[in-house]
């Protein structure tokens, strides 16, 4: 056989294999590229403060606290629960950029500070649990390789350069606790490592500067569009270091691209892949009984919780459904879509919800029960 003919069989070859590898690529990639999307709307604020009064914002390797629960209105996350007050930073930790996170003493007060790399996986939650000392936390990339400066608790490893950090911190529903945290809220901050002194500093996150809230709709604003996926893509794999086992994921979605970006019908192929997998594998995902393992009773959860590792498929389904999930040893979500008899549930009936005697769920900081509307 002639290289020439060879040649040609393999460009023939191509449309069928992009075909079949780019519908994984884009559930393997769904939440890298849902990360890199929400750090962009989040770090485009020109300093620390609130969109539209009901998300903080600020820009990367800065801080924003809310000072009450989070607003229904807000569109940023789906199920965020509404017991704790929420913070949020998003972090650019390539080379040796470095940030400082610093944590107050909340008494008895439950909190938590989860850190999640660009795949959703959290790699720190320093919090009630794990009696994190107060004072001054360092959060590196991959590539880091400064000293910290004296005064730091702990180093904290980011696998990936984009990483976030959700402060959670308890509140109870009552205008007295209402007033009586926001002292321990405004000793929380973050900030680059270049700025740290080693002294406590106090942020008035009350007096945090509003801006507008942009667009809004009804349901969650669409981190991940297909049409735009695969220009994305390059950026994200750059962004995130592979895992063990990984090289080959990450080589074979440079070499689509490649291929792509010399020939329009290879990327019309990459497109309508795309598209068809959202429509037909990830809009299925938000559905909880379509997510994780049964409880019984028609409620589920995913035991595995922000510690998805190489199952891409719970990892995309948590993206999709219910994000940036705590771990189990800090927080557990049992959810239902169904009642016990399998039927959807709907704002026309009333439910009953049985806990036998002596079986309330047992926690060391507190459980809850909210309610979502379909959106």
């Amino acid at each position: 056989m002639s290289s020439s003919s060879g040649s040609t069989r393999a460009e023939g070859s191509r449309p069928a294999f992009a075909r079949s590898i780019a519908t994984f690529l884009y559930v393997w990639a769904y939440p890298l590229v849902n990360t890199h999307s929400r750090r962009a709307l989040v770090t485009s604020a020109p300093e620390p403060g609130r969109r539209g009064d009901i998300l903080p914002v600020a820009p990367v390797n800065r801080l924003s606290m809310l000072t009450d629960y989070m607003a229904p209105a807000q569109r940023f996350v789906v199920c965020p629960n509404q017991d704790v007050v929420y913070g949020q930073m998003w972090m650019d930790l390539s080379g040796d950029n470095a940030v400082v996170v610093q944590i107050p003493d909340f008494g008895s007060r439950f909190h938590v500070f989860e850190m999640v790399d660009q795949r959703t996986d959290t790699f720190a939650s320093p919090g009630t649990r794990t009696d994190a000392k107060p004072g001054h936390y360092l959060v590196v990339g991959p590539d880091w390789a400064a000293e910290a400066p004296a005064g730091i608790v702990e180093v904290l490893h980011s696998p990936t350069t984009l990483a976030a950090m959700f402060p959670r911190v308890f509140m109870d529903d009552t205008a007295q606790d209402r007033i009586a945290v926001q002292d321990v809220l405004n000793q929380i901050d973050a900030y680059p490592v270049a700025e740290f002194t080693g002294d406590f500093t106090v942020r008035d996150w009350k007096s945090s500067p509003s801006f507008a809230a942009g667009a809004g709709g009804a349901t969650e604003i669409r981190w991940v569009n297909p049409e735009t996926f695969w220009d994305i893509l390059p950026t994200v794999l750059d962004e995130s270091h592979p895992l063990p086992g990984e090289q080959a994921i990450y080589d074979t979605a440079r070499q689509l691209i490649s291929w792509a970006s010399d020939d329009d019908d290879i990327a019309d192929i990459l497109r309508a892949s795309a598209a068809s997998a959202d429509k037909e594998i990830v809009d299925d995902l938000f559905a909880f009984s379509h997510v994780g393992e049964p409880y019984g009773n028609g409620w589920w959860g995913e035991p595995k919780g922000a510690r998805f590792g190489t199952d891409y498929f719970a990892r995309t389904g948590v993206a999709k459904s219910y994000i940036f999930v705590n771990i189990p040893e800090d927080a557990l979500y049992v959810a239902a879509d169904h009642d016990i008899d399998g039927n959807p549930l709907h704002g026309a009936h009333r439910y009953t919800i049985t806990f036998p005697a002596g079986q309330l769920p047992p926690v060391q900081g507190f459980w809850s029960l909210t309610a979502y509307d379909e959106y």
